[in-house]
């Protein structure tokens, strides 16, 4: 077992202190942040992983039983058969003055997954494919106002909710988001309403009918969305002449190959994918109808590293396998599984705790005045044992069994540990954050 003051003093730490000096906010991904984890403990930095294991600066080897690169890595880290396929990329030419064919056999079997959709374009990361996707849906409408609910990024066209209240966003997954560097001429044109709230929907559109260029939606991340819901954003969407927009960046390839709506038989106007499709490579899609998309040759977005050979390839070695192994099937089980886990673990202890999410996106949360600082004493624990643990577990197909046997033993020592202690003695650290915060330089 890993002693606290070693983590502390470890080369992650220590890189990280310096980082902070030297890149605003310390990471390029506000999830990726140590204080999101355990302050001063979390090892920040990765020399290498494999499988569902990672080892830190140190040497030091993790069992990762957390984010997976936020959910990226779907079949597990640096897969061979998804490596092999770019090594081969490689050696042909990452880029060149001719496109790749790659990216029409890529097209063409993310249509044949998703036939409702007629053509595609490609970018390099979530946030932004989904700057292109409202881009095209005001650019098909020539309409400007954007209703959503959900977490969609960074891009203007998504903060400038907060333009006009600053906490209009901190009911849509992530508070403390903050409009600085948004004109703001854009106020007003990016309206939030609830999740799987009709009525809040309607109160949105109230007034602004003839302005609505698109509704955009998180389909599923903490939950199913209920299907009258999806149907009166379909119909409503339709009535309005908007786009609908369903972003799949979290739930895409969690809960079957492809886009989470196809389980749902309720279809968008475009969904946009990215992180696990290509299994940790960069690489996002705008699928949509031809009717809708073609409006991508009204306006202009290109961008020379969206035409890269490495992104398609890897993403079509990704769907490849996941769909070859049924992977859905297997990550389904373990997310459930690892939701007993913590429910038996926490039972015994005599904890109370919250389960929430998709078997393949599962969470927990302590329903405890002290939550935080459970939630940061758990995770330091969890790395004390040699495991990357959080109150979120985004399964991967390289988890084993074996994986989930050791996880389950840590899980009791652990939340029995932590009932067994007074609030005076739960941190000798700071706890996590919640959400975003500015960092300042030390």
């Amino acid at each position: 077992m890993h002693s606290l003051d070693a983590l502390i003093q470890g080369q992650g730490p220590a890189l990280y202190r310096r980082a902070r000096g030297l890149i605003p906010g310390g990471t390029q991904l506000l999830s990726k942040r140590p204080e999101m984890f355990a302050p001063e403990v979390w090892p920040a930095y990765y020399s290498r992983a494999k499988g569902a294991r990672v080892w830190d600066l140190d040497g030091r080897e993790y069992l990762d039983m957390s984010i997976m690169a936020v959910g990226a890595c779907i079949l597990g880290y640096a897969d061979d058969e998804v490596d092999d396929a770019v090594v081969a990329a490689i050696r042909g030419g990452v880029n060149a003055s001719l496109n790749c064919p790659e990216e029409v056999a890529l097209a063409e079997a993310l249509i044949e997954l998703h036939p409702w959709f007629g053509m595609v374009r490609y970018a390099r990361s979530g946030g932004e494919a989904m700057g292109m996707a409202v881009r095209i849906a005001r650019a098909h409408t020539r309409r400007d106002v954007v209703l959503f609910s959900g977490y969609h990024g960074w891009n203007d066209w998504y903060l400038a909710a907060n333009l006009g209240e600053t906490d209009a966003l901190d009911g849509q997954l992530m508070a403390g988001l903050q409009p600085a560097g948004v004109p703001r001429g854009l106020a007003g044109t990016a309206i939030p309403f609830q999740v799987n709230d009709i009525e809040s929907l309607r109160a949105a559109v109230r007034g602004r009918e003839d302005r609505i260029a698109a509704i955009v939606i998180e389909p599923a991340r903490g939950e199913d969305a209920p299907d009258q819901y999806l149907r009166a954003l379909r119909e409503t969407a339709s009535e309005l002449g908007a786009v609908l927009v369903f972003d799949e960046i979290t739930s895409g390839f969690r809960m079957c190959a492809g886009g989470i709506h196809r389980r749902y038989g309720i279809h968008p106007d475009i969904a946009v994918f990215a992180k696990s499709m290509a299994n940790g490579y960069a690489m996002a899609t705008v699928l949509g109808t031809e009717t809708v998309m073609q409006a991508a040759q009204t306006t202009f977005i290109s961008s020379t590293n969206w035409t890269d050979r490495v992104g398609p390839t890897a993403a079509l070695a990704t769907l490849r396998k996941y769909r070859r192994e049924q992977a859905e099937t297997r990550l389904i089980a373990l997310g459930q599984r690892c939701q007993r886990i913590w429910l038996d673990a926490a039972a015994r202890a005599g904890l109370t705790i919250r389960i929430s999410g998709l078997p393949t996106l599962a969470a927990f949360g302590f329903d405890h005045p002290q939550a935080v600082a459970l939630n940061t004493r758990f995770t330091i624990e969890m790395l004390r044992r040699g495991i990357l643990g959080f109150r979120q577990f985004k399964a991967s197909l390289a988890h084993a069994d074996a994986d989930l046997d050791q996880y389950a033993t840590a899980c009791d020592e652990v939340f029995g540990l932590l009932a067994g202690l007074s609030p005076a003695d739960l941190l000798s650290t700071p706890p996590h954050h919640s959400g975003f915060q500015r960092l300042t330089r030390e």
